[in-house]
Parts: C-alpha cells; sequence; structure tokens
C-alpha cells in the first residue's frame, strides 16, 4: 500500500476495518465504530464513502480486489478443456465463498429490510450473473452444454447452485467439510450442465 496516495490507503484502511468488524459483529456495524477503529472520526468516513450504502457497496467490492476472485476467474478461463474450464471457475468461487461467508450471508440476511445491503448484495452477484452467462454461452458454442439448457437457464442453475446459500446449507448447516462442500458442488453442476 506503500504506492498509493495518503488519502487512498485511507480508504482501504475503512474498508478493510469495516469488513474485520462486520464479519465479526453483523452489517449492523456503525459508521462512527469503523471511524473508531482507524482511529479516525465519523466525518472522515463519509469524506471517503458519501453514505452508508456508499461504503457497503465499496466494501464489497473491494472483498474481491482483497482475495483476487477475478484473477482467479481469469486464470481459470485459460483452460481449454469445457469440463476442466467449468470444474476450474468453480474451484475459485467455492475457494472465495469461506472468504466472503461472515459479511455475505449478513448482507443476504438483511437485503429484505435494508435497502443499502440489497443494493450491495445485488450488485456483486448480479456481476458473478453475468460473468457465469458469457462462461455458459462458451460452453454452448463448444458444443459442451448439455441437452435441454438454453445459456440463460444454465447460467441461473450455476449461479443457484453454487451460491453462498447452498454452500452455507451444507458446511454450517449440515456440518460437512469445505473441502467435501466443493467436491460435490462442483461435480454436481458439470455433471448437470454437461454433455
Amino acid at each position: 500500500m506503500s504506492n498509493l496516495k495518503r488519502s487512498e490507503r485511507t480508504r482501504l484502511e475503512f474498508l478493510d476495518a469495516a469488513w474485520d468488524l462486520i464479519a465479526e459483529r453483523g452489517a449492523a456495524v456503525s459508521m462512527a465504530e469503523i471511524a473508531a477503529a482507524v482511529g479516525m472520526t465519523r466525518q472522515s468516513v463519509y469524506v471517503h464513502f458519501s453514505s452508508r450504502g456508499g461504503l457497503l457497496m465499496a466494501l464489497v467490492r473491494r472483498a474481491d480486489e482483497r482475495f483476487f476472485i477475478w484473477e482467479g476467474f481469469e486464470t481459470a478461463m485459460e483452460e481449454e478443456d469445457p469440463a476442466a474450464r467449468l470444474d476450474a471457475v468453480l474451484r475459485v468461487w467455492l475457494d472465495f465463498v469461506p472468504k466472503i461467508h461472515p459479511v455475505a450471508t449478513d448482507l443476504i440476511r438483511m437485503r429484505a429490510t435494508d435497502e443499502d445491503a440489497a443494493r450491495a448484495w445485488d450488485d456483486r452477484m448480479s456481476e458473478l450473473l453475468t460473468f457465469y452467462r458469457g462462461l455458459v454461452s462458451g460452453l454452448k458454442k463448444e458444443g459442451a452444454l448439455a441437452p435441454g439448457w438454453n445459456v440463460p437457464r444454465a447460467a441461473d442453475y450455476l449461479w443457484a447452485s453454487s451460491s453462498v446459500q447452498a454452500w452455507d446449507l451444507l458446511v454450517r448447516e449440515r456440518g460437512w467439510s469445505e473441502a467435501a462442500a466443493s467436491k460435490c458442488i462442483r461435480g454436481t453442476i458439470c455433471a448437470t450442465l454437461l454433455k
């Protein structure tokens, strides 16, 4: 972070502190608590993020950077074999889910009653679904998509079957290991969507 401007360093400090606090205590953490975590005033948070909604949006986008999800997807997409490509993408995503799980589940829980949480979660899931549509479109063009699937429905299935919620049910609710859940989700999706 030493090459970043002071204001950008401060912004990232706020985001990382917010992530840690929300992961520990939930998304109802106040702007004042986030500011205190980095030794600043509540007003200074508003200088960098015009609202709580702006902070949450920046926070979920920062997670993508912090945990290198898009770089992982880019590498996975280099797989020439369609089955290996789909499995690699799912492996990247399912390795990412435990890292975002504490914050993601709180945003999911709050989105019915909190517009800021809903907007932040929907922003990330919309981008993921768009990426999945591109992935599935490629599978279809290569003739690898199983009969009976079109691109929108296959992308929806992929998105839902690999969701944080699906992972949470297996790992947190049913006590599966993360490795077992990942293997099962990947295997089921690949067996369902590929010829």
